[in-house]
């Protein structure tokens, strides 16, 4: 299933076993600050990926303006009303908007009216796309209300932030309607709560389903103990190991690893489905079972990665580290 991806400034984390497939989402939170962990992360960047980065920013720009049109009763809008919206394209002053459109005449045609105001509106190949886009989206809406469960299910007191799970809504294959409309369509996964009177809305889990309490690794390594449905299995101790790759050029990581990651694969971990509040911050335990969480949420989404800075609103919801990105740079060959 491929969701159409808007993206500004941005780090990715992505399982390293689908690295060829890009999936990009907007983000207006800036990475860590922190010297240090920026110069780690640029000695185990991937330069093939950072280089298709470039290219969709592109590509999520058109995205964010079709998706804006589409909200439009006659799905046209004047391009002076989209000057608005500059900070979520990353298309700052003096660059003007009516010239990036004219970029792309396959997708924007524009037009002045009888008083000279120039509108936008899109092709009829735009639309084409548009519809199959909504097509495909509507398909696998069942397979994305099973993840935003599943989401549930991993969090601490299972509910999250409605705003939060909104930063997903493009990598989890959500519709536009994700906030007014789709989120009531499946009552008997969950609802959507105001617990506090400050009227943030949660969205909390209604029931558990232990068949979706199976991690993705479990399930590629067949590991449901002989005579255990599904329906009654509990997450609870894992020694499944993640999968490995390390690009070419990180050959010398294993001369210098090897021991200290073999260590790591063979230490067992807490699932992500599992109670964690007793584990300890900054153990090892802690941080393997980080590491699955991670894995886990990034196996639910269309691309299999997702913009870090998004990662880290679910901190205390999914029992992860301070200092994410630190970890994920430790893991480079996971992630």
């Amino acid at each position: 299933m491929k969701t159409f991806p808007n993206s500004m400034r941005f780090g990715f984390i992505a399982i390293n076993s689908w690295r060829k497939n890009c999936c990009y989402s907007h983000c207006e939170r800036w990475m860590t600050t922190s010297k240090r962990v920026q110069d780690r992360s640029k000695k185990k960047r991937v330069h093939e990926l950072e280089a298709a980065t470039e290219k969709w920013k592109i590509t999520s720009k058109i995205v964010f303006l079709i998706e804006l049109l589409e909200q439009e009763p006659e799905i046209v809008i004047p391009v002076r009303s989209l000057s608005h919206y500059r900070k979520q394209i990353s298309l700052p002053k003096p660059h003007r908007i009516s010239d990036f459109l004219r970029k792309t005449p396959k997708l924007f045609e524009l037009y002045k009216d009888r008083n000279g105001v120039l509108w936008c509106g899109l092709t009829q190949k735009a639309e084409v796309l548009m519809e199959e886009h909504k097509r495909v989206i509507e398909e696998n809406e069942d397979k994305a209300a099973e993840y935003v469960t599943r989401l549930l299910m991993m969090s601490v007191d299972k509910r999250v932030q409605l705003d939060k799970i909104a930063h997903f809504r493009r990598d989890f294959g959500l519709p536009m309607d994700f906030r007014t409309h789709w989120v009531h369509k499946y009552p008997q996964l969950f609802r959507v709560v105001k617990p506090s009177l400050d009227d943030v809305e949660f969205l909390e889990l209604v029931s558990w389903n232990s068949e979706w309490a199976i991690t993705e690794i479990e399930k590629k390594n067949k590991m449901i103990m002989e005579g255990v449905t599904e329906t009654e299995h509990t997450p609870g101790l894992l020694s499944l190991p993640f999968p490995l790759k390390f690009p070419a050029n990180f050959k010398r990581v294993h001369s210098y690893y090897g021991e200290k990651i073999k260590m790591f694969q063979e230490r067992t971990y807490l699932s992500p489905y599992a109670d964690a509040k007793g584990l300890k911050p900054g153990s090892l335990e802690f941080d393997k079972r980080a590491v699955a969480v991670m894995h886990e949420l990034l196996s639910f989404t269309v691309e299999k990665r997702l913009v870090t800075d998004h990662l880290t609103h679910f901190r205390w919801e999914l029992v992860m580290p301070q200092k994410l990105m630190r970890l994920l740079l430790k893991h480079c060959g996971i992630f």
